[in-house]
């Protein structure tokens, strides 16, 4: 009978490292397929040309990607510096401050805006966020705006990565010992104190994995940047030009110009630049989120 279990247990536990390995074997093969339909276009010009040059004319087979990465980097970083304070305060409020009881009530209706469409909040985009930009702020910046801009973007995956920030973050705050807070307020620190010395600095880690969640899925966001970001293939230079990220450039583009020479490269090469800037951030910050781990242990 003992053998019987030790033969399962092992199998088991190859069973499980073969779906391990697969899952990252599974990364592996997207890279490896995109850059297997990228080499055609990196043949023709130098990596650091396509990625630098600001020139896009499919017609004349030239393809320079640096709007499309600015225009990227500038809706992501303005979604997360919208969101992230306010997040991490409503995380820390709905966590430290409020009731259970009300709590119960509360973190429903964030998770409930989580599962509402990219579509939907591209619509309330166009009929609010767009509007209100072009009436209310971009007139004391700049003579003209049509509203659809970075800023819209931004705006848009702000109130879309909201909801995820909050639940991992009510998850990360959970598991902050209570022994803690009241070892704290024991020795004369008020519910402030308490929560900016204890529970923020024990929460660190998990604060920087849901931002680094909340950036991998502002990154690869399409619908709803596609109808508020305006779509032009231009350097932006402030927060009110319209941009065209990587995502909206794939979407729009693919399926429809496939007789252009090296087009369809070109577009899996952005979808390869896109990867690629996931799979660094992520890298760099789990490094960044070990080093804070091992800090906190010693």
């Amino acid at each position: 009978m003992t053998r019987v279990r030790l033969i399962k247990d092992r199998i088991s536990g190859k069973l499980f490292l073969a779906f391990t390995l697969l899952s990252i074997l599974l990364v592996v093969f997207v890279g490896i397929g995109l850059y297997g339909k990228s080499v055609p276009i990196l043949r023709q010009s130098s990596l650091s040309h396509l990625l630098f040059s600001r020139e896009w004319k499919p017609f004349k087979n030239r393809f320079g990607f640096l709007p499309y990465i600015a225009g990227s980097v500038l809706v992501t970083g303005l979604a997360i510096l919208i969101a992230l304070p306010l997040s991490l305060m409503t995380a820390v409020f709905i966590s430290e401050y409020v009731p259970n009881r009300i709590k119960r009530l509360l973190v429903p209706f964030i998770d409930l805006l989580s599962g509402i469409p990219p579509v939907i909040y591209g619509v309330w985009g166009v009929l609010t966020i767009v509007p209100f930009i072009q009436d209310r702020i971009a007139p004391h910046f700049v003579e003209f705006s049509s509203g659809y801009s970075a800023l819209a973007g931004g705006l848009v995956l702000a109130v879309m990565i909201f909801p995820l920030i909050i639940s991992i973050l009510l998850e990360v705050f959970g598991t902050v010992p209570q022994e803690l807070r009241d070892a704290s307020l024991s020795l004369g620190a008020n519910q402030w104190e308490t929560v900016y010395r204890v529970v923020l600095r024990k929460s660190a880690p998990g604060i920087l994995a849901a931002t680094v969640l909340a950036v991998s899925r502002a990154l690869g966001e399409t619908i709803a940047v596609l109808m508020v970001c305006g779509n032009q293939t231009a350097f932006p230079h402030s927060v009110l030009d319209p941009v065209y990220p990587l995502p909206a450039l794939i979407a729009n583009n693919y399926g429809d110009m496939m007789s252009i020479p090296l087009y369809d490269s070109a577009l899996m090469l952005a979808a390869l630049i896109l990867f690629v800037i996931i799979l660094l951030f992520n890298g760099l910050s789990r490094v960044v989120l070990y080093r804070l781990e091992r800090r906190n242990n010693e």
